[in-house]
């Protein structure tokens, strides 16, 4: 007996399939009405989408909202989903990524301060736009703070200061 179920499906997405793909990108779009509008400018939207966005605050009825959130839906099956995703991971803390980007940056901040000049060069390599003077001011101020077992202040300085570099440098701010 053949199976003509197999035969018909070769290479197409099935109905269920078709439905999930629709509802992920729904599930972006309202993802994406949450953002700030200077991130929202930054994304690779059509112009069609950011006045969607835009307009979806003013929305404020259920029904109404649920509505305009299902037109964003159809307006991101134009979009290059992957480019918004990777954006979105990069800012949302319950991320992989965004975990590893700022351990990362911690790891900077610890080898900065229990560092020799060696280190501050590799930073400035790695994030040219630094301030060397400032960092060096900081840094010291650290070492201060932890030789005599003061409060980190200035390590948390640091930190904050590397992290406004590194999503300067990502494009994020």
């Amino acid at each position: 007996m053949v199976d003509s179920y197999d035969d018909s499906l070769d290479g197409e997405k099935s109905k269920t399939q078709v439905k999930r793909e629709l509802h992920a990108l729904v599930d972006l779009g309202e993802r994406l009405t949450t953002l700030k509008p200077d991130l929202v400018a930054k994304l690779p939207l059509t112009d069609g989408l950011r006045r969607a966005l835009a307009e979806a605050p003013k929305h404020t009825a259920n029904i109404a909202r649920k509505r305009h959130i299902q037109f964003i839906g159809r307006l991101m099956r134009d979009q290059d989903t992957d480019a918004i995703l990777m954006l979105l991971d990069q800012l949302d803390a319950s991320t992989r990524q965004y975990n590893e980007r700022f351990h990362n940056l911690e790891r900077w901040r610890d080898r900065l301060i229990a560092g020799a000049d060696d280190v501050l060069e590799k930073f400035v390599i790695d994030y040219p736009d630094a301030d060397r003077q400032q960092l060096r001011s900081l840094i010291r101020q650290a070492q201060h703070e932890l030789a005599q077992n003061k409060a980190p202040a200035a390590s948390r300085k640091i930190f904050k200061y590397i992290r406004e570099l590194d999503e300067t440098q990502r494009g994020l701010r």
